[in-house]
């Protein structure tokens, strides 16, 4: 492959903070990672504390952790390539093709599941990796500096077209955290794909059976509520990889470039702070009783029922608009031919999906007792507020025209809610007659970018927007 020597064209808009957000996050999140763990395991267990519980450097490095981890990567990149499951295509490309991709998630979670299985019935000491897992982080931080690095470095061999829009921005410290190729590839193995949910998600259960195993060692049995935040997040997990194929119409796969953003997030971060309850417990016990256990387990569920069902109709509404499933759903058009979904789901509030995804979040971390799910809570919402800014704040990327953004905030005004019902509103206002259904909105906006003509009309409810394809 030879050097792309044809300069394309490159991206001013930044993200994050820009070039300085992009020399800093590198940093701070990494150091993140390590303080929440160190965390878990004082006595305390408090977020904030003085002086702080800074690991020795002796307890960073271990070789066994770095052999754990070539190890694991070794192993669900095997599998990765198995033959088994289907194969399924992207969404179009910019050039007008489409990738494929297997299917096989849930193949290698099962398959995992048994040989860990077999592992611990040969006695291999699973709960070892509680010892480990300071130094399991930062192998796996460095394997997402080097990653990231590596991508950075074959980006310059890519086509123009296989580079991502908002990675090609000319300054190497953004370009190299946001990720300047689409969708870099290895032959057929696709490296942002495999790293989305494989390494990391998978490893995230296996160190929640690891803290569950330990906790056995150390008291003789699991507590409850160490087997309801493993069970929760084991549902939680086993529904992304049953639901793979709906990874292939996010923003991760079909807009963001892979960099140091997206790898550290997938390698690190979630397999590290995601199940930071389960490894709070074993320092912490806490006890259950059944009517709050199920109550949690009420809370997770409907959580979960709102997750799912959402993100199901985002999904088909992306592949096919025209699926019977969808079909009767309310849509508006925008001066650029695309549609946005104003109706079920995502006629209830602008972000179902963060709303079920904050419910779980809080039953996660509700068993984790009354002096700590505060903290526990305000972890898992810092969170997932980050990542709505961030997905709204791509709105107002370049590659969005402003008709597109007037749109946008126009609904925003007349929307009911940003994720709870009746709560956090920009603005509202109510509304009655009957809209037709996937019907152009008279009020799409001018080339000056106001809207003309009479807003959308809808019996008994408001509309909100977010979602297009």
């Amino acid at each position: 492959m030879k050097l792309n020597k044809h300069k394309p064209a490159q991206h001013t808009e930044m993200e994050f903070g820009g070039a300085l957000g992009a020399a800093c996050i590198p940093v701070f999140l990494p150091l993140t990672v390590l303080y929440l763990l160190s965390v878990c395991r004082t006595p305390g267990g408090a977020l904030l504390q003085w002086p702080p519980p800074l690991p020795h450097s002796t307890f960073l490095w271990d070789p066994v952790a770095a052999a754990i981890m070539v190890g694991w990567i070794s192993l669900q990149s095997a599998l990765y390539l198995l033959p088994m499951g289907k194969v399924s295509e992207g969404l179009v490309l910019r050039d007008g093709s489409k990738l494929k991709y297997p299917i096989n998630g849930f193949h290698a979670l099962c398959m995992t599941a048994v040989l860990l299985a077999v592992c611990v019935c040969l006695g291999m000491p699973l709960g070892y990796l509680f010892d480990l897992v300071l130094p399991l982080a930062v192998c796996a931080i460095g394997v997402s500096y080097l990653l990231a690095l590596y991508l950075y470095i074959r980006s310059f061999w890519a086509p123009a077209h296989q580079l991502a829009l908002g990675g090609n921005t000319g300054n190497p410290l953004y370009d190299f955290f946001i990720g300047r190729e689409l969708n870099p590839r290895i032959g057929s193995f696709d490296l942002k794909f495999f790293c989305e949910l494989r390494p990391g998600l998978i490893g995230w259960v296996v160190l929640n059976a690891a803290m569950l195993m330990k906790e056995v060692e150390l008291r003789g049995s699991s507590s409850l509520a160490m087997l309801l935040v493993n069970g929760f997040q084991l549902l939680y997990v086993t529904d992304a990889l049953w639901n793979e194929e709906a990874v292939l119409t996010t923003m991760d796969i079909v807009h963001d470039g892979f960099g140091f953003m997206l790898a550290f997030g997938d390698l690190a971060w979630v397999p590290f702070t995601y199940g930071l309850q389960a490894m709070f417990l074993v320092i912490h016990p806490q006890t259950l009783s059944p009517l709050s256990a199920l109550g949690i387990i009420l809370l997770n569920g409907v959580g979960y029922s709102i997750f799912r069902k959402s993100n199901s109709q985002k999904n088909q509404f992306r592949r096919d608009p025209a699926h019977k499933s969808i079909a009767h759903l309310e849509t508006i058009a925008t001066a650029t031919g695309k549609r946005l979904l104003v109706s079920g789901w995502w006629g209830f509030v602008r972000h179902p999906n963060y709303l079920g995804d904050i419910l779980m979040a809080l039953a996660w971390s509700l068993p984790c007792g009354e002096d700590t799910r505060k903290e526990g809570l305000a972890k898992d919402l810092i969170i997932l507020f980050l990542l709505c800014f961030s997905r709204i704040s791509r709105l107002h990327q370049h590659h969005l025209c402003v008709s597109v953004l007037q749109v946008f905030l126009t609904f925003c005004h007349i929307s009911m809610s940003f994720i709870f019902p009746s709560c956090w509103s920009i603005g509202r206002r109510e509304t009655s007659g009957n809209a037709e259904p996937n019907t152009a909105w008279p009020g799409t906006p001018t080339a000056d970018g106001f809207p003309t003509g009479s807003s959308p009309t809808s019996t008994d409810h408001t509309w909100t927007i977010i979602y297009s394809y």
